[in-house]
């Protein structure tokens, strides 16, 4: 596996979607941007993601043959959300799998609120059988809001560490950037927070975030900030304010409370999904601690549709302090069996 070509070639992708979200921004009107071009079984597809599929496919479909063929998942590419690459090679002949968002938080870039992420994670073709923890090569891309010239990429190849550098869009100069996740030893005064930010269901996540504040600070006192919240629409988003320190600890627990909202006969909504999670590696390699809802190895399919739940905490200390506590109240409020 010839990692870092192929570590190469993602980086160079991420870089082709952030100079076409900058370009979008010059010649598109808000509202052309999020256009709604098609509802796919996993997400709202919107024109601004549209859009860079026109980019990414010539791109692999360049690459395909001298990497041994890939097979590409992602929204958008048939029924399946696959592709292979180059086109008549059989699935199972293909060296690669590749998964990708090519725009994570669109619903943020698309109204020039915040960052978006380009998300790619590489994998030996294993079939049908492969998940997430196959994953050996992953690249996130910053796609800057419109006020920004500085995009940072993070990329790591498995076994050899998380590397971050920042680009200057205007000159195209680099400078290298640590990957540093926070080093305190406990989330207070920090900022930490169970996604909440799509209904329905949040007064559940929201009651379990406050049980869980009371349980691990039952002395904070009165008229103080015990934790700060960030709720970035992005899973991408997420990711990156853990692994440059911005945030100490982070769950989406989404897939848990919609089996428990289904079971009770109540409507679901817009889960996590794997292609959301592809990076996960980056997080991995930086020391950062990432699992699952009941505590065990983060993992999923390697799709674009199955729900997935996913907790991280900057460090060990932080896992030692919240992960406890947090695990018993996901067993009391039915998100993880008992």
């Amino acid at each position: 596996m010839n990692s870092y070509a192929v570590k190469d070639f993602l980086c160079d992708m991420g870089l082709r979607v952030c100079l076409h979200v900058r370009q979008a921004f010059q010649f598109q009107s808000v509202e052309e941007r999020a256009a709604v071009h098609s509802e796919s079984s996993d997400d709202t597809i919107y024109q601004i993601d549209r859009d860079v599929e026109d980019i990414i496919v010539p791109l692999l479909e360049e690459k395909a043959r001298s990497f041994g063929g890939i097979v590409l998942i992602a929204e958008g590419m048939d029924e399946t959300n696959r592709l292979v690459l180059p086109r008549g090679m059989k699935e199972p002949q293909a060296a690669y799998r590749i998964i990708l968002d090519p725009i994570d938080g669109t619903r943020g870039i698309m109204y020039d609120k915040r960052s978006a992420f380009f998300l790619a994670g590489a994998a030996p073709n294993r079939g049908e059988t492969a998940t997430l923890q196959d994953i050996e090569i992953a690249v996130m891309v910053e796609l800057p809001t419109s006020r920004s010239h500085l995009s940072d990429t993070l990329w790591a190849v498995k076994g050899q560490g998380a590397h971050r550098f920042t680009r200057d869009l205007l000159s195209n100069r680099l400078f290298p950037q640590p990957v540093r996740p926070s080093q305190s030893h406990t989330i207070l005064g920090g900022f930490a927070q169970i996604s909440q930010f799509f209904p329905p269901g949040r007064e559940i996540l929201a009651q379990i975030e406050e049980e869980l504040i009371q349980t691990l600070f039952p002395n904070a006192p009165e008229g103080r900030a015990i934790l700060f919240q960030d709720q970035y629409i992005s899973t991408g988003g997420q990711l990156y304010e853990i692994l440059v320190g911005h945030d100490r600890f982070v769950a989406d627990l989404r897939a848990g409370l919609y089996r428990r909202l289904r079971a009770e006969g109540r409507r679901v909504g817009l889960a996590c999904h794997p292609y959301d999670c592809c990076a996960h590696l980056i997080g991995t390699e930086s020391g950062v601690r990432i699992t699952g809802s009941g505590g065990g190895p983060f993992n999923a399919p390697m799709d674009t549709t199955s729900p997935v739940d996913w907790i991280a905490y900057a460090n060990p200390f932080i896992q030692a302090e919240v992960e406890p506590v947090l695990l018993n109240l996901l067993r009391k409020y039915q998100l993880i069996s008992a």
